[in-house]
């Protein structure tokens, strides 16, 4: 990030470590605490202090909606490793393994109420507005993570299901952030719908691309082992689109994924992608979806200095490593 998106970054982790949240009862706001203070990237928060500043106010307007954001997220993420079974969470153990699965399932809960919270300090006339597009967008999350359980059990998913569950789940905390944002600056309904397309064409890029890195990447850059997908037998976009381009051949594909030798297992799905180019096809994707974005982004009336911003958020996203 450049010094203008890592200033908006370290001031959300400032009024996200300035959250006042009771000591008591422990079990349930140490771990809030805890999950808030794992830092990350802070997109989501960053794209509503931009959607809003690219309307004519001070990001500072939305610094609410954005915590809003960014605790409904961490909520999410809670809830994830819950039903993934996951130990880690970047670097450092999972809520739920560091304390138990009721703890985190109700610490998640109050993360909700805390989001919400957030979220409604804004003057009265925009309650309405901004309590629609939330709970829209965190209803639709619910909605991806469903179908992307589902389809773990099923034998095939079509690139275009994968899509929509991506959207769902990834995409639209996105375009839902930066809506957040530009509500807070009065933006127009044209407006709003040109910011949630935006953001959600770059959040299918931005997953697209992570599931490009966990085969391709370079695992120093990336910061873990590649082929973990595949490793956990997950189907990707670069599976699907294998399945796609094997047609009546697709048992090859599931041999390799059957592979007891995890090892071998991820060599020999590599060796397919090369043989049909798959690479070069998700690189194509992502640029459809960057390029998209891009387009839209284009087209919005706004700050054209913060607009010249979002071209180069794009652009590091989609050109990062890890």
């Amino acid at each position: 990030m450049d010094s203008y998106l890592n200033r908006m970054r370290e001031e959300v982790e400032a009024e996200l470590s300035a959250i006042r949240l009771p000591a008591d009862p422990a079990n349930l706001y140490e771990p809030i605490r805890y999950m808030l203070s794992l830092g990350g990237k802070r997109i989501r928060p960053i794209l509503t202090l931009i959607g809003c500043q690219l309307f004519g106010k001070p990001y500072s307007e939305a610094m609410h909606q954005a915590l809003a954001v960014e605790v409904f997220h961490n909520f999410t993420l809670v809830h994830d490793d819950v039903m993934d079974s996951a130990d880690v969470r970047r670097n450092l153990p999972t809520v739920h393994k560091k304390w138990d699965v009721n703890i985190a399932l109700l610490s998640g809960d109050g993360m909700i109420v805390i989001a919400y919270q957030l979220l409604f300090n804004a003057p009265n006339e925009k309650l309405r507005k901004l309590s629609d597009v939330f709970s829209k967008i965190a209803l639709q999350v619910c909605e991806g993570q469903q179908f992307d359980m589902d389809y773990a059990a099923y034998p095939q998913v079509s690139i275009s299901d994968y899509l929509e569950m991506i959207r769902l789940k990834t995409a639209v905390l996105l375009g839902g952030a930066m809506q957040l944002g530009a509500i807070m600056a009065d933006a127009n309904e044209k407006q709003l719908g040109q910011v949630q397309q935006f953001a959600e064409s770059m959040g299918l890029a931005f997953q697209i691309k992570d599931d490009y890195l966990d085969s391709f990447g370079d695992q120093d850059a990336f910061g873990k082992e590649i082929g973990g997908d595949i490793r956990e037998g997950k189907r990707t976009w670069l599976t699907l689109k294998a399945f796609e381009l094997l047609g009546d051949d697709k048992q090859q594909l599931l041999d390799a994924y059957s592979n007891a030798d995890i090892n071998q297992r991820i060599a020999e799905v590599l060796s397919i992608y090369d043989k049909l180019g798959i690479k070069e096809y998700a690189e194509r994707e992502i640029s459809k979806y960057s390029d998209l974005a891009l387009s839209t982004l284009a087209e919005i009336e706004g700050d054209e200095a913060v607009k010249d911003k979002l071209v180069d958020l794009v652009k590091s996203l989609i050109d990062r490593q890890n």
